[in-house]
């Protein structure tokens, strides 16, 4: 047993001081960026009320590690920190969901038996609906690139759609569906300040930050993914310091 753990202490050891993906580069710290999102997630779900959860980020988060699982699994160098952070992210996102959901389902029932109690005129307003299905197999990913490489399409489309990260490949997809983190913080632009998630938020700059520096290191250069990481560093930031303003001058009135 003591031979194991020496073993597995001097792989870990080797892991980390290895100077293409070790501590010293980018491979290591944007994967430990993302384990902010985790720590966040759990933190809140221990520590504050389903009502802080906010849906659209919570489904955006679910289907963006599910993707990102697989592109940490295909990205050159191999990403096993991004895979499992990624893994326990799913499983901390979809206990929110299902907290921010049932609380969702319990407001609406409260408020429709408030309304059979006082019935009133009721205004409707166009639902929102930002869920998408986003499915890649790789067979058939490569049938369909072959497929659209036949047609009579311009030099510039076929190089793109030929491109290694390209839309016939995870690489393009996992970076597409992070835009929806982005558009959710955007979407959210107006939530009450009390109901923003600090850690969240804070994870989000942090990821944002990093993996614009990430995405051009990694094999292959992914700009999809520097333009969204861009994006969701300044919706972060927005979000952030709103929370940041509310609280400090909260603090100051007290005083």
């Amino acid at each position: 047993r003591l031979s194991i753990m020496a073993s597995l202490a001097r792989k870990f050891i080797s892991s980390i001081n290895n100077p293409k993906t070790g501590i010293r580069t980018v491979h290591f710290w944007g994967p430990v960026a993302n384990w902010g999102l985790v720590v966040a997630a759990v933190s809140d779900a221990f520590n504050k009320g389903p009502e802080v959860i906010s849906v659209p980020m919570t489904s955006s988060l679910c289907i963006y590690s599910a993707l990102f699982m697989r592109f940490a699994w295909m990205v050159q160098p191999r990403n096993y920190l991004l895979f499992a952070c990624h893994f326990f992210n799913e499983g901390a996102q979809l206990t929110q969901l299902y907290r921010g959901v049932k609380y969702e389902a319990e407001q609406k029932a409260l408020q429709e038996a408030r309304e059979a109690d006082e019935p009133s005129p009721k205004s409707s307003s166009p639902a929102s609906d930002i869920g998408q299905q986003v499915a890649f197999l790789t067979p058939i990913g490569q049938s369909l690139q072959s497929a659209a490489m036949r047609l009579p399409l311009p030099e510039g489309a076929k190089a793109f759609i030929a491109h290694p990260a390209g839309p016939f490949t995870i690489h393009f997809w996992a970076p597409t569906w992070k835009w929806m983190l982005s558009i959710s913080n955007l979407l959210d632009y107006d939530r009450p300040v009390e109901k923003v998630s600090t850690m969240q938020q804070t994870a989000l700059c942090a990821t944002g930050f990093i993996w614009s520096r990430y995405s051009l290191v990694i094999v292959p250069v992914n700009y999809n993914l520097f333009a969204v990481n861009i994006s969701l560093a300044i919706t972060g930031t927005y979000q952030l310091s709103r929370k940041l303003y509310h609280d400090y001058g909260k603090k100051k009135k007290e005083e």
